[in-house]
């Protein structure tokens, strides 16, 4: 991979291992950022080196603390438009505020259409996300969006573990709106699907009520966008092996896991293992604990190879070529 001369890679807080990465990938180095807090704990982002005229990238995920990871990206955009950045393209891995994409309630806010109108306001010219939750978001923004699909990277490497055996895989999904993802999987790697039926009860706790498909004897992968408080994701690895499954595995794009995940899933050890990218940074102990069996792999080629095609103004969709297998 070759970047375009003009072109320069930005991160900001959150994803700084993910995009180094990126750049040893591309054979280049990350821009130097000044980046500050003052006593008050406003933030202060800007770049260090002249970006008069450049195609700039910067790699940020809007992921916790989000307020602050937000408030970086929307300042250092606003840097770069006032220092006469010729095209600003932000990479995304993990959009914020995307649960928030509809009124379910009145008077409630649609909070993802805000961000991406901010977004748009600071400067950005393009903005690259991966596995949005809803995928209607595309049509909240007001410049170009480029919604990346981690699912056959995913896909790719659930074929390449020897630790499941794909002759007896059923792929699952953990609720009605995820079937279209689900199905993708199973698709490549000629699998049956089944679906969990589950509603929220009045303490917005996941209820399964029923399982869709059959998963007696077999083994089982939930895919899904993201795993946060690991409530649902353990409800339904509870529910898989009252149906008979033998062994659970579950691959995210998004590892959100915010406490209570750690305990969630530490005590009811319902995943042979679990499979996320590095879109947010795990904590050390999710690491450090191998009972979870966490296996991360790394958004870093599909990121670099975006980056060259944009760069490049070739076709974003090519990227999923590498996959193809």
């Amino acid at each position: 991979m070759k970047l375009d001369q003009n072109a320069v890679i930005f991160a900001l807080s959150a994803n700084k291992d993910l995009a180094a990465k990126v750049c040893e990938k591309l054979g280049t180095k990350l821009s130097d950022v000044h980046l500050a807090k003052f006593p008050s704990k406003e933030v202060l982002a800007c770049p260090i080196d002249t970006v008069r005229g450049k195609k700039v990238f910067i790699i940020q995920s809007t992921c916790p603390p989000v307020n602050d990871t937000l408030m970086e990206v929307l300042i250092f955009i606003d840097s770069l438009r006032r220092a006469s950045a010729g095209e600003i393209n932000v990479i995304i891995p993990y959009f914020g505020y995307a649960r928030q994409d509809r009124k379910s309630k009145p008077r409630e806010p649609i909070s993802s259409k805000l961000v991406a109108d901010l977004l748009v306001t600071a400067g950005a010219h393009r903005v690259i996300t991966f596995d949005l939750h809803a995928a209607q978001i595309q049509g909240f923004f007001s410049c170009l969006e480029d919604d990346i699909s981690a699912i056959p990277l995913l896909g790719h490497t659930i074929l390449k573990d020897k630790d499941i055996d794909k002759k007896n895989l059923v792929t699952v999904s953990p609720d009605h709106g995820g079937v279209n993802r689900a199905r993708k999987i199973a698709e490549k790697l000629n699998t049956p699907i089944a679906i969990i039926d589950k509603r929220r009860n009045s303490k917005y706790q996941p209820e399964v009520m029923n399982i869709i498909g059959e998963v007696n004897g077999k083994d089982c992968i939930i895919i899904d966008d993201m795993i946060d408080t690991a409530g649902s994701a353990v409800a339904a690895a509870k529910a898989l092996r009252g149906a008979g499954a033998k062994k659970i595995f579950m691959a995210v794009t998004h590892p959100v896991l915010s406490d209570p995940a750690y305990e969630r899933l530490s005590e009811s050890k319902a995943f042979n293992k679990l499979i996320v990218t590095d879109s947010i940074p795990l904590e050390p102990r999710f690491i450090e604990n191998k009972d979870l069996n966490i296996e991360v792999v790394s958004l870093a080629n599909i990121i670099a190879s975006a980056i060259i095609n944009i760069s490049q103004n070739v076709s974003v969709s090519e990227i999923y070529d590498q996959y193809s297998d």
